[in-house]
């Protein structure tokens, strides 16, 4: 099966659900389901399975059979071959399952639905049947199988009554040659058990001698002629036996073609039923689905997880998004998340029902791709980033605008500044192929670059600072902190060795520590011991006109504005005012080297018209000019 299949967890899913289908036949269909590309199809397995739902709740579990060995025995009786009892006992249960699923069906028919109208089509067997029963069962042929049979066996009950009464005679006539007494049956044969030292005054055939040799079974002389007759009897008895068996073969044979039929249809009905007991089980439901480029999953669950202790996902990514970036701590539920939607886009694509809430939709997508999971391989010589980077180009190679493709924690496992590159690169690459894409990550400059991109929408899993643990719970179009150092700070991570990984991260200054607003946190030790008197504040970074240079496209730009309390810029870049993170701009060369003390920066951001609108009106007043103003709202 597909690797990425495994990644998903779909292996799993599809071992579950071949538990629940009853032949070897439905199990074997069952285990190579696969994502259905046919969108009128795939809604047409999709209504089936809810169809057999609907039936099942209304009227129970269905009398499938499990068909073993049922082809095989019915080549058998085509090429000739004798059936025994037992096999031909088979033929006539899954007779019996046959009748009973044709009234099942019947009482599904109430329900409305289309698949109770297969019992229609089951063939009837009951004269098949009937002939089975009347003549066999399981081990056993009946007297009544035949008029001769039963005359056989007339006849040997009143021969061997015949042989008992004259040993139970001669028990007690001859007492003193016999070892014990007791009539036992030797080789198809009455005896006595006789002293050996009798053996010649006795009389009679020797049948057998005891282990010890100090006994020997006698069949005395006056039983032979009624022993002949016996051993005759059972010799026609069992020339009889394979007539009647060989005769109901034969029928068997004859009825093969029906028989073929219901079993295709029993193992359709079988497969269709195995979809319905596992949506039950995972408390799954139907879902919309179809060629729109949307996934809308309310109230979603992962099947593997307990339903109980799951906390519910809701998804929406409309037909605007191409991609969506997930952030949050780790241990968070972000790789859950991406498994969760991937896995319940390829249950509904299957026709499976799926555990989510009402006005659910999936989007049908011609292939799943996914990077998931520690990718190391030793074998291979395989590097943990060797192994994520091998499944991406991959990706890259095979993905096309109808697929889904979910990478978690893109770009990890190397530099982060060079991961963090190449998760942009691939990102940018997947807009451009315009598949649907779900990303996690930890990368600010990733986060940032969703903020950027109209069609990337940003998405987190709530994190409780308090206690330090995950909510599993997906907040759409938010952006989430991987909260690092607060839960460094919370576990007890010294506050000097914490002052400098926030001077790393977030500005190279000296003797200072991080600000309440910058670390995000709640009430902290951190910010409580030392005042933000001398904290890092981003405004104070860049001044207007300073040159810039944007990372990590390394365009240059110039600052029109100094950071805000969120600590973004807003930066001239090839005449666009862009909002940019502070953290991606690198200071090229100040305005102060630059510009004199009072030059006039409108000259650089200002139109030309704007600009002479300005001469004018301040010298006098023209109600034919206008000035222009820009709108805040920065990209």
């Amino acid at each position: 099966m597909n690797p990425y299949y495994r990644a998903l967890e779909f292996t799993s899913i599809i071992g579950q659900l071949t538990e629940h289908a009853l032949s070897e036949q439905a199990k074997k269909k069952l285990s190579e389901l696969t994502p259905c590309l046919n969108e009128d199809i795939c809604r047409r397995k999709m209504a089936e399975t809810t169809a057999a739902r609907i039936v099942l709740d209304s009227c129970g579990s269905p009398p499938l059979a499990s068909m073993r060995g049922l082809e095989e025995l019915l080549g058998s009786s085509e090429l000739g071959m004798m059936l025994m009892p037992e096999q031909l006992s088979g033929i006539a249960q899954f007779s019996t399952s046959c009748n009973r699923m044709v009234s099942y069906l019947k009482r599904g028919e109430a329900c409305g639905q289309d698949i109770a109208l297969f019992g229609r089509n089951i063939e009837d067997l009951s004269d098949l049947h009937n002939e089975i029963t009347a003549c066999v069962n399981v081990d056993k042929i009946y007297d009544h199988a035949s008029t001769e049979l039963s005359g056989i066996r007339r006849k040997t009950e009143r021969l061997q009554a015949q042989i008992k009464e004259k040993l139970t005679h001669i028990l007690q006539s001859r007492k003193q040659y016999l070892a014990e007494n007791y009539i036992s049956i030797r080789n198809g044969h009455y005896v006595l058990p006789v002293k050996r030292q009798f053996q010649n005054q006795f009389g009679g055939a020797l049948i057998e001698v005891s282990g010890k040799g100090s006994t020997v079974f006698m069949e005395p002389a006056s039983v032979n002629h009624l022993q002949a007759e016996l051993t005759q009897l059972s010799v026609e008895e069992d020339n009889e036996i394979r007539r009647i068996l060989f005769t109901l073969t034969a029928k068997v044979a004859e009825y093969a073609p029906a028989i073929r039929r219901n079993m295709e249809i029993m193992e359709m009905l079988d497969v269709l039923f195995a979809k319905a007991k596992y949506s039950a089980a995972i408390r799954a439901r139907a879902v919309d689905i179809g060629s729109r480029r949307q996934i809308k999953i309310l109230q979603g669950r992962h099947p593997l997880l307990n339903a109980e202790d799951c906390v519910p996902l809701d998804f929406i990514m409309d037909e605007t998004t191409s991609g969506v970036i997930i952030t949050g701590p780790n241990t968070g539920g972000k790789t859950v998340a991406i498994k969760t939607v991937g896995l319940l886009s390829m249950m509904a694509q299957c026709g499976l029902h799926i555990p989510c809430g009402e006005d659910s939709y999936i989007a049908m997508q011609d292939g799943y791709w996914c990077d998931i999971g520690d990718s190391q391989n030793i074998s291979q010589n395989l590097s943990t980033f060797s192994g994520h980077i091998s499944n991406v180009i991959d990706i890259l190679e095979n993905a096309s605008c109808d697929s889904l493709v979910l990478l978690d924690e893109l770009g990890c496992g190397t530099d982060p500044a060079e991961g963090m590159g190449i998760a942009i690169a691939v990102l940018e690459e997947l807009r451009k192929r315009g598949c649907m894409f779900l990303v996690t990550t930890h990368y600010p400059q990733v986060k940032n670059y969703a903020e950027q991109n109209e069609d990337i929408l940003s998405a987190r899993m709530a994190f409780d600072q308090e206690s330090l643990q995950p909510l599993y719970r997906m907040e759409m179009g938010k952006s989430g902190e991987s909260c690092a150092l607060y839960i460094a700070e919370r576990l007890g991570l010294r506050p000097h060795l914490l002052e400098r990984a926030y001077q790393e991260v977030y500005g190279k200054r000296p003797n200072t520590v991080p600000a309440k607003e910058a670390m995000k946190p709640p009430v902290s030790k951190l910010v409580r011991t030392v005042q933000p008197k001398n904290a890092f504040d981003p405004s104070t970074k860049f001044s207007m006109g300073d040159c810039v240079m944007v990372l990590p496209e390394k365009e240059t730009g110039v600052v029109y504005r100094a950071a805000d309390q969120n600590g973004n810029v807003v930066v001239q870049v090839k005449g666009v005012k862009r909002l940019i993170r502070h953290t991606r701009l690198q200071l090229q060369v100040a305005a102060a080297e630059l510009y004199p003390p009072d030059y006039d920066f409108s000259i650089v951001f200002d139109t030309v018209e704007n600009r002479k609108a300005r001469k004018i009106l301040g010298k006098r007043h023209d109600p034919a000019l206008t000035i222009k103003y820009e709108p805040e709202d920065y990209k």
